[in-house]
């Protein structure tokens, strides 16, 4: 019978709920068979029903646990062995996971582990890395909730706790619903030990004031299990009834009296503990410097000592100290920003001990060596403050080398011969001043290759050239009192590397004309400056006499034709390349060399255009333009390609290559002016040989531009720079040479191309005498048929052209037989000579051609089938053509100009 019906005493019942909470076993399986009635012992016992969610979630805490505390102790096995078991305890726990979710203090034991791996040293080598790469590999699953966790951790524990702390909730209510007895203080004792999880995270002090809390709450409730038993026992005679026992009791004033008392008493004692705590830490920051620091593994702020306390500090204290920090450089492990750390502070030792200037060149020689060592991968470029800090450090040692001239280095000097420390004898440091700006220069194109190049940030990067332009001509200056001659054309090259792609303002409104009154002192400075011009003949011309090795001359003969070219001397530039056969060997050379090879012949061709000399720039750009991969061999960027061609390695190798931006060749002005030189050759040719079957193409590009340009089924104004080429080019055609000017030079076409130009007013009066005269060249042989005389002064009206010119023109057509006609001088006429076939007879001789073709064809099939190749034609190759002259030569006009040319 329960308790709660009972009239009698309820002492055993009480007591027994008092003591420690017993767990019944599970009934076996003759559960059915169990008796109605049972006796009071069992009914009193606390009965606890779990929920698989409940035992699930317990055992991967309890392995949390464990996990947690071999974290403690760093003991790696343990942890392995542990993780592999809550592998499995998860796995069982698989479909309420799935109903619940992911719990948080799952997700917080994989990031805990995984960034206590990640922070771990070398020991335990073999369980560490084992532990690692099942940590990632089973990481990757809960990436989000990782990451989410990572971003608010604190937040991530709130939830937790809250969530477990319902959890406990929820239990307690249900234990109660079974068990209708419980009391209030057994009620609190439940909620107590449900927070018992969440003190885990919360400081130690926080717990033992909430535990002292709890325990006057106890008080004030009456909590005790001795209270609730005497008072039962006291109370049995006042109640005559059940439910008036339980009615709420009117207390008398000296119940309330006694209650305040114990109120004032516990805030007291609360008071006294909050300021004997307060007194407690200023004491701790009294007796020693104490912070709050975050949770987590703690940083080592203090400077590390570099020697022990009363070692006196001379050159090879210094020098051992140095060489330890030097053996950890390109260990895995080692910090490099730590280890660039210590060598400033032992810069900083040595000037203090003033142990001498020597020793400070030899350590910031490491310094500067280990700045470049930052980054170990070669593709990645150095962060702005490193690289501000590298130039700072190379300036200093410049200034100090040369302050003191006594200071010898070179890469040569052993380290056993180094003299540091001797005044007698002059200072020896082992090092390469050339090296460190070598390096330099190439960290600076680096920062410039991974810079976005319409940013400010580039700019702000750009800046900095003139800062390593300025280092390298310091260390010029300094080798070229000290250094070898290799040294010396190595840093010409540098230098020269800097200088040749810049166009020289300064010198060309010079050579315009008489300067004016410069603005400032600074104009005035740049205006007494050495020339570009003459700096690169300097420079140049002693490395073509001293050096040595191929590279570094083919390098200095590119850059001085590159330079020339850039500045219109057209004649230096051609002579200089023709004179040098570079083009005979250049497939040879790396690839930087030969993309600093392309640019130069693409430079070369710009320059013969804007010179007037459309056969040289055509010949000049054919080889680039021609490929389709101009973007490409000039190094200015990679194009899309499958990857069969290229795979990753390759792709991150070619990118290193690439040329900066500020030294990029506009692609746009350099097709243009290819298009337009192809159009003047082209054109005239086309008109020439219209019904010539054995025609040849002059530029397949140009070509192809035509092609697209009649497909389109609907012809309106031109966009592009291409379609105004090629409508220029349907103008030339039919001999009109205003339209055709008026498509290449406008408005438009100026903003793209011809204001790019130093002078572009030059260019566009160069090209619209050029049009003029190709117009011309067209419409005569477009229209001789038409004609049986002309006067030449009705021509030159025609296309503005002086009579001289006119007749210059018509005569060389003549001479090379391109115009069947003779000039009749007294009257200033063209008479036409009725060579031309007729149409009948194109045909005829079209169909002798082909016949021609099919029989030698046949003939060649023929003799391969009998092992003897060539026959008949093998001897008289070409037949009888090979004395044919001008444009009908087989191959003829590419031929012509290369003879003619290079």
């Amino acid at each position: 019978m329960s308790r709660f019906f009972t009239t009698g005493s309820d002492s055993e019942s009480e007591s027994s709920l008092s003591g420690d909470e017993q767990v019944a076993k599970p009934v076996g399986g003759n559960f059915g068979k169990q008796p109605l009635i049972l006796s009071e012992d069992e009914e009193d016992t606390k009965r606890v029903v779990r929920s698989a969610k409940d035992k699930r979630f317990e055992e991967l805490t309890n392995l949390i646990k464990t996990i947690r505390n071999a974290m403690k102790i760093r003991d790696v096995t343990k942890c392995l062995e542990e993780f592999e078991l809550l592998g499995k305890a998860y796995g069982k726990a698989k479909s309420i996971v799935d109903k619940e979710g992911v719990p948080r203090f799952y997700i917080r034991i994989l990031a805990d582990l995984e960034d206590y791996l990640n922070e771990m040293n070398k020991n335990n080598a073999k369980a560490l890395s084992t532990l690692r790469q099942k940590i990632r590999k089973y990481n990757r699953d809960y990436e989000t909730q990782i990451t989410s966790y990572r971003q608010n951790p604190e937040q991530s524990a709130d939830e937790d706790d809250e969530k477990k702390s319902d959890d406990s909730e929820g239990s307690s209510s249900m234990d109660e619903d079974d068990d209708d007895g419980m009391g209030a203080a057994a009620f609190l004792k439940k909620k107590e030990g449900a927070g018992e999880g969440r003190g885990k995270f919360l400081k130690k002090i926080e717990d033992e004031d909430e535990e002292e809390e709890d325990s006057d709450d106890d008080e004030d409730w009456g909590s005790s299990d001795s209270e609730s038993d005497s008072e039962s026992d006291e109370d049995e005679g006042k109640y005559t009834s059940l439910a008036s026992r339980f009615l709420k009791k009117t207390g008398t004033e000296e119940d309330k009296r006694v209650l305040e008392k114990k109120r004032e008493e516990k805030a007291k004692k609360k008071q006294d503990r909050k300021s004997k705590r307060y007194e407690d830490d200023e004491d701790d920051n009294e007796s020693g410097e104490w912070e709050k620091v975050k949770g987590g593994v703690p940083l080592v702020k203090e400077k590390p000592k570099m020697f022990a306390k009363g070692t006196e500090i001379n050159h090879a204290v210094v020098v051992k100290k140095l060489n330890e920090i030097l053996q950890a450089r390109g260990k895995k492990g080692t910090d490099r920003a730590a280890q660039i750390e210590l060598l400033q502070l032992l810069v900083g030792i040595a000037a203090e001990n003033n142990l001498g200037v020597p020793i400070d060149v030899k350590i910031k020689f490491n310094i500067v060596a280990s700045l470049y060592d930052y980054n170990p991968n070669l593709a990645t470029y150095m962060k702005p403050e490193m690289w501000q800090k590298c130039l700072s450090c190379i300036d200093e040692l410049m200034n100090i080398l040369f302050e003191q001239p006594n200071i010898f280095i070179g890469e040569n000097i052993a380290e056993d011969s180094e003299n540091l420390s001797n005044n007698e004898q002059p200072y020896r440091v082992r090092g390469c001043i050339l090296t460190l700006v070598e390096r330099m220069d190439e960290e600076f194109t680096k920062i410039m290759q991974n810079t976005d190049p319409h940013s400010q940030e580039y700019v702000d990067h750009l800046k900095d050239e003139g800062r390593v332009c300025k280092i390298i001509d310091r260390v010029q200056n300094y080798l070229q009192d000290k250094g070898t001659t290799e040294e010396i054309c190595r840093v010409y090259l540098r230098r020269i590397l800097h200088t040749y792609y810049k166009f020289d303002y300064k010198a060309h409104q010079r050579q315009q004309g008489p300067a004016g009154d410069s603005k400032s002192e600074q104009d005035q400075a740049e205006n007494e400056a050495e020339d570009s011009a003459v700096l690169m003949e300097r420079l140049c011309k002693f490395i073509y006499a001293r050096d040595r090795t191929d590279r570094i001359r083919t390098c200095a003969i590119l850059c001085h034709i590159y330079h020339h070219a850039l500045h219109d001397r057209w004649y230096q530039a051609r002579d200089l390349m023709l004179m040098s056969h570079l083009q005979d060997n250049i497939q040879h050379a790396d690839p930087p060399v030969q993309i600093l090879y392309n640019r130069t012949m693409v430079q070369l061709g710009i320059c013969a255009f804007r010179q007037g000399m459309i056969k040289d720039a055509h010949n000049a750009l054919l080889d680039i333009q021609s490929s389709g991969r101009a973007k490409e061999l000039l190094g200015q960027g990679l194009l899309m390609r499958s990857m069969q061609e290229r795979n990753q390695e390759q792709e991150k190798i070619e990118k290193r290559r690439q040329v900066p931006f500020h030294m990029h060749i506009n692609l746009e002005l350099l097709e243009c002016v290819y298009l337009v030189s192809a159009m003047l050759l082209e054109i005239p040719y086309m008109a020439a040989h219209e019904f010539d079957a054995r025609r040849r193409m002059i530029s397949k590009q140009f070509h192809h531009q035509l092609r697209v340009g009649e497909r389109q089924p609907l012809l309106g104004p031109p966009e592009s720079m291409r379609e105004h080429v090629v409508a220029a080019s349907k103008a030339m055609k039919m001999g009109d040479w205003k339209t055709c000017h008026r498509f290449i030079v406008n408005e438009k076409m100026n903003g793209k191309v011809w204001d790019l130009f130093p002078e572009a007013d030059k260019v566009r009066s160069m090209l619209v005498r050029k049009i003029q005269e190709e117009s011309l060249r067209t419409y005569l042989f477009t229209y001789s048929s038409v004609y049986d005389s002309i006067s030449m002064e009705i021509l030159s009206d025609m296309f503005e052209l002086d009579l001289p010119t006119v007749h210059s023109i018509i005569s060389k057509m003549i001479i090379n037989e391109e115009l069947m006609a003779s000039l009749d001088q007294p009257t200033q006429t063209v008479v036409m000579h009725r060579t031309e076939p007729t149409s009948q007879q194109n045909l005829a001789l079209q169909l002798a051609e082909k016949l021609g073709s099919l029989v030698e064809n046949n003939e060649r099939v023929f003799d391969q089938k009998q092992g003897i190749y060539g026959g008949y034609f093998r001897d008289q190759k070409d037949g009888y053509r090979k004395n044919e002259g001008g444009y009908l030569r087989r191959g003829g006009y590419r031929q012509q100009e290369r003879q003619s040319n290079y």
